[in-house]
Parts: structure tokens; C-alpha cells; sequence
């Protein structure tokens, strides 16, 4: 079986010697389809977005992908009796790129959505949550619905899916009469946990994946509560292969395997992703719905 070689360079972690291999999932590896054609045979091509850390990113030699979701495609190539071949990608590109079949699989941090469901099959892998993170010093101890959050300056990205739940809760505060969330808008990370510092800001929401590895690593910052990525809806993680491709159920089959076994929860706690875990690997769940 082919190994990934990972850098001890890592990002303020040393997690070469932690790399978990697992053995062949029979059940499985009975579940691809006999006609699948892999891009490249005997091996399980995956795309992945070196970007964010946790999830994936550059180990400081600048071209090795580390991280959870490198961590969970070799999981998944050694269940299903594959060596492993990843392809870093652009997280714009994902889509294109698997409907080309330039790639079998993509782990790239994407959540299940109805509208993508029409063009694509997916197996869960991690909860999808925000987090809600304040400076070590605050006062601010638990955010888990509207009026915690009420009068508070939190920065959130445009566009997102937390800017979307957070302007939802935002109408919840005015049918009760309570102060409005005062939203704030930063182009840069950096800048954006310096105003969590500086006191300009309360509270920043992001992924809770990218914010637990800062408070991990940098240890200034705190969660004070969690929230799924499609408040009220869920839209868990998960790995996505090609509509009707049959990739999908050997895929959960797999997964569900790791998660079994004991090294999903590993792979997940290696990179303090715990609160995350899934209790069941599932193909096409709901997901998050159209946005009328």
C-alpha cells in the first residue's frame, strides 16, 4: 500500500508519527460498482483544498497537503483496497473538476445542500458547525440562540451561510424588542482576530473546524457555543462523488467502517475536530434547502 509521506514541518503541530492506516473494509470494497472506472487503476483519486487548517493545508514544505481531510482520504483509499493518489485543488474548481473525472472523490469541506444534490451523490463525514469564538479574557460565556447574542459586535464573513443565520436571528431579536447582533465585516483573517483582541469586536464567527485549530495553536481565543452550518436546517460534511457513479454507497459503507472500528474518531481528535464526529456515516441526507 502506497503511504503519504507528511512533513514534520507541520503548522505549530509534530503530527508525523500520528498518521493512522487502516485495513481493508471487505463489506466495502464489495460495494464498488464492478464497471466504475477510476481515473487511475488501483488507486483512489481525491481532490482536496489545501487552505484551511484544520481541514487541509500546506505542511511548510509548500507542497505536501496535511490535515483532516488528506487524514480521512487515505482512511478511505485503504478501506476500499486503494492506494491513495491526491490532487490539490482550488475549492472553486471542486465541481468541474469531478464532472471532467479528473478526480474520483472530493474532501474538500463541503456541506450537503439540496441544489447540490441534483448534480452530485454524497457521504457524510463531519458535522457542519459554526463557531462562536471570543478572547480569553471576555465575560462572554455561552452563545446557543438569539437573544445570547443580542447587542453583541460579532464579525461574520459576507455571503456566508453564518452572515445568512445570523441576519435570521437578527429578525428573531426585533420580534421580541432586543437589541440587534451589530454585524462586522473584515477582508482578512488576521485583522479579524486582532479586533477580537483589541476590543472592537465581541465575538467572530467562522467554520468552527478553522476556528478550534487557532485556539489550539495561538491559544488567545475560546469557543462559547456551537451551531449547525444551516441553523435551523443541517448540512453536514461530506465526501462527493459523481451523480449515479455507485461511488457513494462504497464510500459510506467505508466511513462507516472507520467510524466502527475507532480511527474516524482518531482522525477527527488528531486534529481537535472531535465535537464534529458523526454517529453514522449517511448517502444523500437532506441538506440544506434552496434558498427561495
Amino acid at each position: 500500500m502506497t503511504q503519504i509521506s507528511y512533513s514534520n514541518e507541520y503548522e505549530a503541530l509534530s503530527l508525523a508519527d500520528k498518521q493512522i492506516h487502516v485495513e481493508r473494509n471487505n463489506q466495502a470494497i464489495a460495494a464498488i460498482p464492478p464497471n466504475f472506472q477510476f481515473v487511475t487503476q488501483g488507486a483512489l483519486t481525491v481532490a482536496v483544498a489545501p487552505s484551511d487548517p484544520p481541514i487541509s493545508f500546506y505542511a511548510k514544505d509548500a507542497k505536501t497537503a496535511i490535515g483532516a481531510d488528506p487524514d480521512f482520504a487515505l482512511a478511505i483509499a485503504e478501506s476500499l483496497g486503494l492506494d491513495l493518489k491526491l490532487i490539490p485543488i482550488t475549492w472553486i474548481d471542486w465541481s468541474l473538476g469531478l464532472t471532467s473525472k479528473k478526480y474520483d472523490v472530493v474532501l474538500a469541506n463541503i456541506g450537503v445542500t439540496e441544489e447540490r444534490k441534483a448534480k452530485f451523490d454524497f457521504s457524510t463525514y463531519r458535522l457542519g458547525l459554526h463557531g462562536f469564538y471570543v478572547k480569553n479574557s471576555s465575560k462572554i460565556t455561552s452563545i446557543v440562540e438569539p437573544k445570547d447574542a443580542a447587542g453583541l459586535r460579532i464579525i461574520v464573513g459576507a455571503g456566508t451561510n453564518q452572515e445568512r443565520i445570523l441576519l435570521r436571528w437578527n429578525e428573531a431579536l426585533a420580534a421580541k424588542n432586543l437589541p440587534p447582533i451589530k454585524l462586522q465585516y473584515y477582508d482578512d483573517g488576521a485583522i479579524s482576530l486582532l479586533a477580537i483582541q483589541s476590543d472592537r469586536a465581541d465575538v467572530i464567527v467562522q467554520p468552527n473546524a478553522q476556528l478550534v485549530y487557532l485556539a489550539a495553536r495561538d491559544g488567545n481565543i475560546r469557543s462559547v457555543g456551537t451551531l449547525s452550518a444551516g441553523w435551523p436546517d443541517r448540512s453536514d460534511v461530506a465526501v462527493v462523488t459523481r451523480k449515479n457513479s455507485g461511488l457513494a454507497d462504497a464510500i459510506t459503507l467505508a466511513i462507516n467502517g472507520l467510524i466502527q472500528e475507532g480511527s474516524y474518531q482518531k482522525i477527527l481528535d488528531t486534529w481537535y475536530l472531535g465535537e464534529e464526529a458523526l454517529k453514522v456515516s449517511e448517502t444523500n441526507p437532506p441538506g440544506l434547502p434552496v434558498e427561495k
